[in-house]
């Protein structure tokens, strides 16, 4: 029987946080035992060469999410470096208004500077939970690449958690009991819990539209398993009763969203975080809704999880 012990002191030998390490001319440092990397000597607003997208890559593919400090970002470089990990796509508009026409792969995640229209389609307090960007959709984006222009004094950061830990610290009775099982994402209502035009607001969980995802992924390019839960609300895992889902939902998140597979960033105005969507969950801290916070993101198409 696995231990959660053991699984997390395995991680925790095998990264040093805060000690540097080179592939290549890239410069990697560990954030934490579990999860995240500093990416230095890298100027992402210039060309990448062959070989530095390569150990960037490499990289996110160890540590699952990267910070690159101090980068100075046209909207147009932003979409180009998340070029070079997939296609930046355009986020679903009953979701998200994009900064601008011109630039429809950028949504601005911010609390200033917003008619109505664009507030009734924020986030809100969505980012605080933690949660699996657009899993609603069929084939959800692989990643997200969060850009920081002007943050608060203190709060609202960013936290990310590694599902694979995750998963490797679950029983084996509790591997069993998920076995083969999948989960509905609810398609029904965007980010901010308000419902998508066309849906009706349905409280049954086993009503819950939406595509079935597997509790357990794989990893398409790290062929490694991590738990994949998406978001907690309207949840349904077909095949049992709704009391029984939701008794096994509830302990799955209970277990994912320890804070032992975390780690949390505090933002600078400069920073950008690339996070794998297909391994990593992540929330965002509260702050002052009294101060600024302006960031940019795009997401990058992915693959049906299997």
């Amino acid at each position: 029987m696995q231990t959660q012990a053991a699984s997390a002191t395995q991680v925790a030998s095998a990264v040093i946080p805060d000690t540097p390490y080179q592939i290549g001319e890239v410069t990697v440092v560990p954030t934490s035992p579990v999860i995240g990397a500093e990416i230095r000597g890298v100027d992402i607003s210039k060309d990448l060469s062959a070989e530095a997208a390569f150990a960037i890559t490499e990289a996110w593919h160890t540590h699952l999410v990267l910070l690159f400090r101090g980068q100075d970002l046209t909207p147009d470089q932003h979409i180009a470096f998340s070029g070079y990990f997939g296609t930046p796509q355009s986020p679903n508009r009953t979701s998200f208004t994009p900064m601008t026409e011109k630039h429809p792969e950028i949504v601005e995640v911010m609390n200033v500077d917003m008619d109505k229209k664009r507030i009734d389609h924020s986030l809100g307090n969505a980012e605080a939970f933690w949660h699996t960007d657009m899993s609603y959709k069929p084939i959800p984006p692989l990643g997200s690449a969060l850009y920081s222009r002007e943050v608060p004094p203190s709060g609202g950061n960013t936290c990310v958690s590694n599902m694979y830990l995750a998963y490797d610290d679950m029983s084996d009775e509790f591997l069993a009991e998920i076995a083969g099982k999948t989960a509905v994402h609810d398609a029904s209502r965007n980010s901010a819990g308000r419902l998508r035009p066309g849906y009706e607001d349905e409280q049954d969980p086993s009503k819950t539209p939406g595509p079935h995802h597997p509790l357990v992924r794989i990893h398409p390019e790290t062929g490694r398993k991590a738990l994949f839960l998406g978001r907690r609300p309207y949840s349904y895992i077909p095949g049992l009763s709704v009391e029984d889902s939701e008794d096994l939902l509830d302990r799955l998140w209970a277990h994912g969203t320890q804070e032992k597979y975390a780690w949390c960033h505090q933002w600078k105005v400069g920073d950008l975080l690339l996070w794998d969507n297909r391994c990593a969950m992540h929330r965002r801290d509260a702050f002052d809704m009294g101060h600024r916070r302006v960031m940019h993101r795009t997401q990058i198409a992915g693959n049906r999880p299997y």
